[in-house]
Order: structure tokens, then C-alpha cells, then sequence
């Protein structure tokens, strides 16, 4: 019985009791919201997940005709189906969110307190109709997201990163951090993951560079993916790792699950904050050491922050070769530096030699990519690692990007170029029966 029993008088047959109310005229947030609260206190909800959505509909429209006749309520045909709908994704899912979510053209949403929402759309942010009633009904759906995936947020812990069911990553800030209200930050990521060839046809890197990349891959080099927030890092390496075969255990590491591998041998592996008490934190550097004992072939990791560095990096030079992650750095260079950094941070008795030493033996590949101000992601470097020269890391770029300016329509024009290095790691390509044309590297020729 989807309607909880009462012993009251009913309206339209659903329970709905008590005498008309006539309230003031109110928007049509607070209208929905509303509604949805009386509803919540009639309805079964340990029914809703087994009732079809059809069927909900028809017992759903029943019942808010009640409700809007018993508050003197008249609305059209087209504003009740509305009304309904935005009901039902109250009940089933995440209120006003649920149609920016629906929306493909969206990529990011951006909650800034409960009145004010941007989206991203085509690289551009602009703002939204959409609306919350206040700062508790934001929370309510804040901690329906976070509960879903086991995690919390209140005063004591008024952070948290999280994932909706399709894998769009959150992070939710409430206050007292957030002086205004709370903050929340969605990046949707596209039900079928794009692969190289959708990048290729969006002008994020030329089809050598994706051979190139391809082989790197196939031949299991270790590979660090580099750039900014919202750059594609991630994207680049779901579309990476669709070049691994499938006869190969893969295991990834992750603070919260974003990866979309379409292999068949996949193990997934997500980070756990500590509890009310303190207790029971699992860190993605125990995940790490933890995958080291799963038999993995590769492992990836998400984006390394901290101190499993160094156990990647470990990783990746004890027989887990083709082993990938990203992380935040604004050039190849960068990277490098940023690693050092974090293999500091793991808290080992280490000289810097000692460090690059790891870092120049580990990493094979450094992909840079980066957000354009036209709103485009590009691979702007595919750098090589060769050595050491003395204490110093030696590099090589294979291939860049060249800004020139701007192009008809706003976007920003460039070219990709190669610079005329010879790969050192054309020798393990070829070693696993993997060739590329020699003419793909020679200097000073655009890449195509």
C-alpha cells in the first residue's frame, strides 16, 4: 500500500485529510516544497524505490490535485504537470537539480547558497532560473547525495567530496565555512564516456598524438597526467585507458569513484573518511599498498595529493608497468616538482637525488592538458622523462601546442606542432612489435 493508513477523513481517496486552507499566494519553489513535505508524511516511502515511475505519476497527480484544492490552489494544466514533475524529482531525486542533471549540454553546476545556481555550458559558465526555498532545503539535498554514498556533512565535518549515481563528482561545503550559505560543486560527466575520437573531433589533440598515445599505452609505460582544475584530466584518462587490453586485472584507487574503465577485469577501490568519532579513516595510500597485494597488472589512481606518491611511484617500478594517475600542476615541470613534493610529504627519510632518482626511473610520459579561455581542453605537451643529469631531471618534448592568438568567433587559435626529438621510448614500442613512422617526429611539421 504505497499510502500510509489513517483513521481521518480522506480527500480524493489518498488519505489527505483535514478542512481547506486558503494560504497566500507563494512562488512556485516554495509551492513544490511544500507540497512535497505533506506528501512525505502520507506516502509509504519504503515503497517508493519498488513503484514504477508511470504508476507514482497517477497516484501522485491524484493526490496533489487534493492538496492544491484543499489550499484554494488553481492551476493550468501545464503548471500542475510541472508541479508534478518537479514533486516527483523531490521524492525520487535531487529536486531542482534533477533537470540541470538531465541536461547534456551541461558539464558543471555550481550552487552558490540556496538562490543563486551557474551552470556550464559549451566552456561558459551563466546563470540559472533555478532555485532553492532557503539554506534547509539545499542541505536536505546535500545530505541525501552524501548519504548515498556513506559519507556525512555537518558542523563537525562541514566538507566532503561525494558522487551521484552515475559517477558526477560533488563537493559540498556548508557553514560555518561557507559565511554565506552552503556551496556546492558538481562536475557531470557524460553517461557514455568520450573517447579519443570524440577528442580528436574536438580539437584536444591530433590523431598522431593519439597514436602516439596509443602505443605508449599498449606498451605499458607509465604515464602522469598533468594540468588544472577542470583541464580533462580525468577525461583523457578514461579515454587513455580504453587502449589497455582486456585480458589485463586493472585496480583503481580513487577518493571518490569517477573512473568509467570499460574493461571487463576492473577493481574499484574508494577512499573512507573517518567516522563521527574520528576513527576508521582509509587513505588512498592504504588503498595503494593494499592494491599492491591484489595481483594488479596496472594500477590507477585518480589524482595523487599526498603521500601515496611515493607508494605509486613504488608501484610502478616494482613490475606494474603501464600504471597511470594525474595530478594538479600547471606544466610538465610542474609535475615533477609537485611529485617531489608529495614523496616529501610521506614522511621518509629520503635525500631529493634519492626522489628524482624514483620519479625519473617510475614515470615514462608526462600528458599535459590544459583549460583554453575559449572554454576548450587541449594537450598541450606530451613530454618525455629520459634520465638524470646530474641532480637535475632531464625532459624532452615530443609534441606542443602553439598558441597564435585568437580565431574567427572568439576561440583561441594554435597549432599542434611536433619539435623534432626522437622518442627514447620508441625502443620498448618496437620491442613489443609496436611501430610508428619515423616521419610522425620530425621537427618543425605540424601534427595531424
Amino acid at each position: 500500500m504505497l499510502w500510509k493508513p489513517t483513521d481521518t477523513a480522506t480527500t480524493a481517496g489518498h488519505g489527505l485529510a483535514g478542512p481547506p486552507r486558503v494560504t497566500p499566494i507563494e512562488g512556485a519553489t516554495a509551492l513544490k516544497v511544500r507540497i512535497h513535505q505533506r506528501l512525505i508524511e502520507l506516502l509509504n516511502l519504503s515503497l517508493l524505490d519498488k513503484t514504477p515511475r508511470e504508476s507514482l505519476r497517477l497516484e501522485i497527480r491524484g493526490a496533489v490535485s487534493a492538496l492544491l484544492a484543499d489550499e484554494k490552489r488553481v492551476l493550468s494544466l501545464n503548471q500542475t504537470d510541472q508541479l508534478i514533475e518537479d514533486v516527483l524529482d523531490e521524492l525520487l531525486g535531487l529536486g531542482p537539480l534533477e533537470p540541470l542533471l538531465k541536461d547534456e549540454s551541461v558539464s558543471d553546476i555550481l550552487i552558490n547558497t540556496h538562490s543563486t545556481v551557474y551552470v556550464e555550458r559549451h566552456g561558459r559558465l551563466e546563470r540559472t532560473d533555478v532555485q532553492f526555498q532557503d539554506t534547509r532545503h539545499l542541505v536536505r539535498i546535500i545530505n541525501k547525495i552524501v548519504a548515498a554514498v556513506g559519507r556525512r556533512v555537518d558542523e563537525s565535518q562541514p566538507m566532503v567530496d561525494a558522487r551521484l549515481a552515475d559517477g558526477s563528482r560533488v563537493n559540498a561545503i556548508i557553514p560555518p565555512l561557507a559565511v554565506d550559505g552552503p556551496l556546492v560543486s558538481i562536475r557531470k560527466f557524460a553517461k557514455i564516456p568520450i573517447h579519443m575520437a570524440r577528442l580528436i573531433e574536438l580539437g584536444s589533440l591530433t590523431g598522431e598524438m593519439a597514436e602516439v598515445l596509443q602505443a605508449i599505452v599498449k606498451a605499458r609505460r607509465n604515464v602522469l597526467i598533468s594540468g588544472g582544475t577542470g583541464s580533462g584530466k580525468t577525461t583523457l584518462l578514461n579515454a587513455l585507458s580504453a587502449f589497455i587490453d582486456d585480458y589485463e586485472r586493472i585496480v583503481t584507487i580513487e577518493d571518490s569513484a569517477e573512473l568509467q574503465l570499460q574493461q571487463p577485469h576492473v577493481g574499484r577501490l574508494e577512499t573512507r573518511p573517518a567516522n563521527i568519532e574520528g576513527k576508521g579513516e582509509v587513505a588512498q595510500r592504504d588503498l595503494v599498498r593494499n592494491a599492491l597485494r591484489m595481483r594488479p597488472d596496472r594500477i590507477i589512481v585518480g589524482e595523487v595529493r599526498a603521500g601515496e606518491a611515493f607508494d605509486m611511484l613504488q608501484a610502478m617500478n616494482t613490475g606494474h608497468d603501464g600504471s597511470m594517475t594525474t595530478v594538479h600542476a600547471n606544466s610538465p615541470r610542474d609535475s615533477l616538482s609537485r611529485l617531489e613534493q608529495m614523496i616529501g610529504m610521506a614522511g621518509l627519510e629520503i635525500s631529493p637525488r634519492s626522489i628524482r632518482q624514483q620519479i625519473a626511473s617510475a614515470i615514462n610520459v608526462v600528458v599535459q592538458v590544459e583549460r583554453m579561455d575559449d572554454g576548450g581542453r587541449r594537450v598541450v605537451s606530451i613530454t618525455e622523462i629520459v634520465g638524470m643529469e646530474e641532480d637535475v631531471l632531464s625532459t624532452q618534448e615530443i609534441f606542443k601546442f602553439r598558441r597564435q592568438g585568437r580565431a574567427v568567433g572568439g576561440g583561441v587559435a594554435g597549432e599542434f606542432e611536433t619539435t623534432g626529438v626522437r622518442p627514447r621510448f620508441l625502443d620498448a614500442l618496437a620491442a613489443r612489435g609496436i611501430e610508428m613512422p619515423h616521419m610522425v617526429f620530425s621537427a618543425g611539421r605540424k601534427s595531424v
